[in-house]
């Protein structure tokens, strides 16, 4: 009988957070198998042209605010000319009372100076950003193709092996190493250390482990609108990106006078049909009007010329979950990166890699992470004990409350 072919390192998943973590891996010398079901890299939210990157600076989770705040520096160092830096605006909320003071008070607090993060009076950010709203302007937030971005950290190299068109349904210990086997219960591979970043998909391929996680589709579709040359709403087009509830990128001007302008996006948890929806272009001519004060603005005027539909996974504490499975001796997991892939990629590469490896973790530290901060990723969070029984025996459950809206924002 032949034996499945052997891998040290597999990452199985090929969008944004799998190619950034094997190209971390073979920048540290080592051979990396990565594994897609698909034809091709970047297949799902990867193959997504327009996505933007800032720091999060709300009043939630204090560890996310730092969370973010290290992944922006490490998606800004990483992606090179890839990273389109144009800056973003963040309004500020219409129904609280503006307090310039207070507010950078709490960006510094943060340890977001002027060149990351800026209080804009209405009448500075129309200068900047050509929208007359009071906010926080972020000169180094930027947005990334990371179709692109993923095909290039892909690219070939002598250490790299990419295996397209091959599904794997579960996982199983054989002595020290993992076998991965398909759904005709083929093993096709086995592996000393397995880095799973397949999105929703890790959630099935743990159960084959006895691993239960909290994970959630929530479908976002993004609208790409045309804006005719003599249409009232060319003099309300930002200059700038804009994040608040939703977000959009600069209006670019075609040859022929018009404008293309991206809005999005809807937020529809538990559904993941990926076909456009007429109602979810509704909804995303609303959250224009509102990212750029113009409630006035015809919706006509907004004509639909293009959508794209992404399929995000997120846990019920709205955190990444990246880490080691420590229940599960060689297996790491990169999933739940909701919305922010660009920033949880970046940083996944660099705590994954420290993880396969077992080293470099002083590196860690002087990037920031400390260890509430990598509890707060861990896997680990979501189990509701130690585990005393052995790996083989028993489920892991969760201690997860979701905290997502109960009902979808658009149909």
């Amino acid at each position: 009988m032949t034996l499945p072919q052997h891998h040290d390192i597999v990452v199985i998943g090929a969008g944004i957070a799998g190619a950034t973590i094997a190209n971390e891996l073979l920048e540290r010398g080592q051979k990396v198998c990565i594994i897609d079901s698909a034809n091709s890299p970047a297949s799902g939210c990867s193959s997504h042209a327009y996505a933007i990157a800032h720091p999060h600076i709300g009043r939630g989770s204090p560890r996310l605010l730092r969370l973010t705040r290290i992944a922006f520096s490490m998606a800004e160092a990483r992606w090179g000319q890839t990273w389109k830096q144009h800056g973003i605006f963040l309004p500020a909320k219409k129904d609280k009372p503006f307090n310039p003071q207070e507010l950078i008070t709490h960006l510094h607090s943060l340890e977001l100076d002027d060149d990351l993060a800026r209080v804009l009076s209405a009448s500075e950010a129309n200068q900047i950003c050509g929208i007359a709203q009071n906010g926080v302007w972020m000169p180094r937030g930027a947005s990334l193709n990371l179709s692109t971005t993923t095909n290039a950290l892909l690219r070939p190299h002598p250490n790299l092996q990419c295996l397209w068109g091959k599904r794997i349904s579960r996982f199983e210990k054989r002595g020290h190493h993992w076998m991965l086997i398909d759904d005709q219960n083929h093993q096709l591979f086995s592996a000393n250390k397995i880095v799973v970043a397949a999105a929703l998909a890790t959630k099935s391929l743990l159960s084959s482990i006895d691993i239960r996680l909290p994970l959630r589709p929530v479908r976002g579709q993004l609208s790409i609108f045309s804006v005719a040359k003599e249409s009232l709403w060319v003099n309300h087009l930002p200059k700038t990106a804009i994040s608040g509830d939703g977000y959009c990128l600069p209006a670019e001007r075609q040859n022929d006078g018009s404008y293309r302008w991206m809005v999005g996006s809807s937020f529809d948890e538990g559904e993941s049909d990926l076909n456009p929806w007429v109602a979810s272009d509704e909804f995303n001519r609303e959250q224009a009007k509102a990212l750029v004060n113009y409630s006035e603005g015809g919706d006509e005027a907004l004509v639909s010329s293009d959508s794209f539909v992404g399929i995000r996974c997120v846990a019920g504490d709205r955190l990444p979950i990246i880490g080691a499975l420590t229940q599960r001796p060689g297996i790491f997991i990169v999933t739940a990166l909701g919305s922010r892939g660009i920033l949880w990629s970046a940083l996944a590469a660099k705590l994954i890699s420290a993880q396969v490896l077992q080293d470099d973790f002083a590196l860690l530290a002087r990037l920031g992470f400390t260890e509430d901060l990598l509890a707060a990723l861990a896997p680990a969070r979501f189990f509701a004990s130690a585990l005393a029984s052995p790996p083989s025996l028993g489920v892991l459950a969760s201690n997860s409350k979701p905290i997502l809206p109960s009902s979808p924002s658009a149909k």
